[in-house]
């Protein structure tokens, strides 16, 4: 029996040429539309504020649900807060970014004049993740539209009820011409990432940015890619251990581990390892006595990146590793793993042959290397990836400044964590194989604009001078040009 060839109409449809077609629309509105002074852009970003103010509840019941349970105040504070943030900042100092920087010129080519002009790109993309799908879809959102561009969005496909509520949201603010939100599997995700956009960001892992980076190279399309990594924290020689700990398992706690800036790992003086896992795992209980039906502790996303870390608590077993875990109160641990809530996981007695030392946590494990002296700890660091954040606990200001000397980091916050990402006059952003290029603030302003050089001669100058034929006014003006004894 034959089978008949499938007709165009039995295909499915590719995913790329809706894409493509998208963004022509956006690009003809774009160059066919006056640039949007910075009265209108404020307005905007007016809008996206009340939006999100508005539906801030629905955002929590959306990102809840996509995880299964997070916790209400922290989708507050890091996904509506930061968002609002954002907007508040930008509105409130775009004018002056707006603003025509003058530049010097040299004496010979006065009196002209020189400048940068900020001008927007055009169509910009952003891919998003969906560890906090609202923040990091929604700021880079914000620096785009504060720049005067146009906008596609593509949100993770693993949260896709918070991905709906982005479509729904943004899709009543603006015209799809200006800004357009794309939903969809992977195979979208990698259509989207090799259109020809004027600007790409790209958040999420290192492995899929260098994929995102391949695909954008194609149409020589510029990429800022905010990856991660394993971000280390430093306990100093100086540092007070109860206060650095309870900043540590914060950080490390918030969104149960699953942000891209978690303390990774610890490096802690060798003579204070037990001490400081003691007061990690007493803190944790302090923290959230009881996992089961806590709403205030983050489930994680799903099954599959449950089972990775379990992965990984077993490999590190295996090969030699001591976890300890808190004492919490008497529960059902197969309800918690029911609910796909991972306690605090202190490892001890690590080495670099464990999967856990090699891959980026991405959950409430906590590896503690010891260290014997300060340069051995800071020659742990540098001898890997250079990561997206790290973190130094120490009040010896000596100590404080060999670190910020002696490591290369995306970003580094001094007794505390994460909150460097929330400061958003701090231009956010990675280096080496944690990413590259910033935003937020004026940095991501920048980042989605073209700082374009403007040159104004005046009417009378003396370029006359060098035009040929050549002779004796020529000479003249080199000698000027290049000091006495040339030309």
């Amino acid at each position: 029996m034959s089978i008949a060839e499938p007709t165009p109409q039995d295909l499915p449809p590719d995913p790329a040429d809706a894409l493509t077609q998208q963004l022509a629309r956006m690009r003809t509105a774009f160059l066919q539309a006056e640039v949007p002074d910075a009265a209108a852009r404020r307005a905007d970003l007016a809008r996206l504020n009340a939006a999100v103010m508005a539906a801030r509840e629905d955002i929590v019941a959306a990102i809840s649900a996509d995880f299964g349970n997070r916790a209400r105040e922290e989708t507050l504070a890091a996904e509506v807060f930061v968002v609002i943030s954002a907007i508040r900042h930008a509105r409130r100092h775009l004018r002056r970014w707006m603003r025509p920087q003058r530049r010097r010129v040299d004496q010979v080519f006065l009196p002209a004049r020189a400048r940068l002009e900020p001008q927007p790109l055009g169509v910009v993309g952003i891919i998003s993740p969906w560890n906090y799908p609202v923040n990091l879809a929604l700021s880079p959102l914000v620096a785009a539209l504060a720049a005067g561009n146009r906008v596609m969005l593509k949100p993770s496909e693993l949260t896709p009820r918070t991905a709906d509520l982005l479509a729904n949201l943004l899709g009543r603010l603006y015209p799809p011409e200006q800004v357009a939100v794309v939903t969809g599997d992977a195979g979208v995700g990698a259509a989207f990432s090799g259109l020809p956009f004027d600007h790409l960001l790209f958040t999420g892992s290192t492995a899929v940015g260098r994929k995102v980076m391949h695909a954008a190279a194609g149409g020589l399309t510029p990429v800022t890619l905010e990856l991660g990594g394993k971000s280390p924290t430093i306990v100093g020689p100086g540092a007070d251990p109860g206060r650095a700990v309870r900043a540590i398992v914060q950080g490390k706690l918030f969104n149960a581990g699953q942000t891209c800036i978690a303390p990774d790992y610890l490096l802690v003086p060798r003579a204070r390892v037990d001490e400081v896992a003691g007061l990690a795992l007493r803190t944790a209980a302090e923290f959230h006595p009881r996992l089961v039906g806590n709403k205030g502790y983050t489930a994680i996303v799903n099954d599959r990146h449950a089972a990775r870390l379990d992965a990984l608590v077993e490999d590190a077993v295996g090969k030699g590793a001591t976890v300890r875990r808190p004492d919490l109160a008497a529960e059902d641990e197969t309800a918690a793993r029911t609910e796909r809530k991972l306690p605090l996981t202190v490892l001890t007695g690590v080495s670099d042959d464990m999967a856990v030392m090699r891959e980026e946590i991405f959950g409430p494990l906590l590896p503690i290397v010891p260290y014997d002296d300060l340069a051995a700890a800071l020659d742990y660091v540098n001898a890997r990836p250079r990561p997206l954040a790290l973190y130094l606990f120490d009040d010896d200001r000596a100590t404080v400044d060999h670190v910020l000397a002696h490591t290369w980091s995306g970003g580094v916050c001094i007794n505390e964590t994460l909150l460097h990402a929330g400061v958003e006059d701090l231009p956010f952003g990675g280096i080496g194989d944690s990413g590259m290029g910033a935003y937020h603030g004026r940095e991501g302003f920048e980042t989605f604009s073209h700082l374009k050089p403007v040159l104004r001669q005046a009417r009378l100058n003396g370029t006359w001078m060098m035009r040929p034929p050549y002779g004796r006014w020529s000479r003249l003006a080199l000698r000027l040009m290049l000091g006495r004894g040339a030309a």
